[in-house]
């Protein structure tokens, strides 16, 4: 009675501990991933870069054990010094490109709805952008590198509003157009 007691105290103290620990890592793994843009210290130009995540979680919380895993100046310079490194280690989430979108959208609303963006949601809809050409678009269609710019000619778009404009420029056979009633 006794030992099987201490076996199942034993157990929930092994399950506890094995998914702190787990826990742990995948929030690592989640703050470490993603495209980020830095200034290459070789030209002092804009390079859209990502880090190796499963290496930053087994180098443990030092920031300056990271490894590029990808950059937009390789493979002409894939066998730099990786000084930009320095900088992701300096502001791991200021360089984050969904940190830097999730700050662009905080005080905005839709264009099209008027819908208030308030905190993102990366997992579910995220939010888009509507181009000087009026044509609406998500952010996997712009590359990090033209991030600045992009923010600094287009207007926020909603998901939704996103999904109605694009379905009305593919299929406009199909978008009968009425007088809206507020």
């Amino acid at each position: 009675m006794i030992t099987t007691f201490i076996y199942i105290i034993s157990a929930i103290v092994i399950f506890t501990v094995t998914a702190l620990v787990v826990v742990s890592l995948a929030r690592r793994y989640l703050r470490l991933r993603g495209p980020r843009v830095v200034t290459c210290p070789a030209d002092n130009t804009q390079a859209a870069v990502e880090v190796n995540p499963v290496r930053g979680i087994l180098t443990g919380r030092d920031l300056h054990n990271l490894q590029l895993q990808s950059c937009s100046h390789w493979p002409e310079r894939e066998n730099c010094g990786q000084a930009c490194l320095q900088e992701i280690a300096a502001s791991p989430e200021g360089c984050l490109v969904r940190n830097i979108l999730a700050g662009w959208y905080a005080d905005k609303t839709c264009a099209l709805c008027g819908k208030a963006f308030g905190k993102m949601d990366w997992m579910e809809h995220k939010p888009c952008l509507m181009a000087p050409d009026r044509t609406t678009r998500d952010w996997s269609q712009i590359h990090p590198l033209d991030l600045s710019q992009t923010l600094a000619t287009s207007i926020p778009v909603c998901w939704n509003c996103h999904i109605a404009a694009t379905f009305r420029r593919k299929y406009p056979e199909l978008v009968t157009d009425r007088p809206w009633k507020r």
